[in-house]
């Protein structure tokens, strides 16, 4: 092989070299950049429905999920709970649940829920954003409370529907949150029953 025919050779190589890593490292700067405009797995999410399982919740407990960044409250209320529900409506201030803005039409009832003994709420006071205490013993705040949620910031006080109770700061109802059950044991937060999202 003569010398120019080397050169030619040499020449290829190279520029195939070149291409090869200037390909990658265009492939390897791109996907940082193509990354950024794609929204991130948590913020697909955050907008998404959750599903919870319900299946092992007893009287008095409560189970956390987030839906849309918002801290979502799923508990059971006893039997005693519920039938305690009317008796409160005198010490509430919006014990009928007017303001359309704090549930879907299905919860515009006393106990603000699909099921009466499971209640699904938003956990954030109506106040300034703080997020209440779940208190569900009678008494564990003071004396005449019945059980609900305590708000520490600035002592807003709900009953165990999240009905806010009068003379509090807080000016409304906590809110309940689009949701249906697929299943005795199990509720999707964030959507109506007919698959509609919120």
């Amino acid at each position: 092989m003569n010398q120019e025919g080397a050169d030619r050779s040499r020449r290829r190589f190279l520029t195939g070299a070149v291409t090869v890593v200037g390909g990658a490292g265009a492939v390897v700067t791109a996907i940082p950049f193509l990354s950024y405009w794609q929204p991130s797995a948590r913020t697909q999410a955050a907008g998404a429905p959750v599903e919870a399982d319900i299946s092992q919740l007893r009287p008095g407990q409560r189970i956390n999920v987030e839906w849309r960044g918002k801290p979502v409250w799923i508990f059971r209320r006893s039997e005693e709970d519920v039938e305690q529900l009317p008796e409160l409506n005198d010490r509430l201030s919006d014990p009928e649940s007017k303001v359309a803005s704090q549930q879907p039409p299905y919860a515009q009832n006393t106990a603000r829920a699909i099921k009466p003994e499971i209640g699904v709420l938003v956990g954030i006071c109506t106040h300034l954003g703080c997020s209440p205490l779940f208190r569900p013993e009678a008494g564990s705040v003071d004396a005449g409370w019945p059980g609900g949620f305590f708000c520490p910031c600035h002592g807003s006080k709900f009953d165990l529907a999240g009905r806010v109770f009068q003379g509090v700061p807080a000016p409304t109802n906590l809110e309940v949150p689009p949701y249906w059950y697929p299943s005795d044991g199990r509720v999707i937060v964030g959507e109506h029953q007919d698959g509609e999202a919120a």
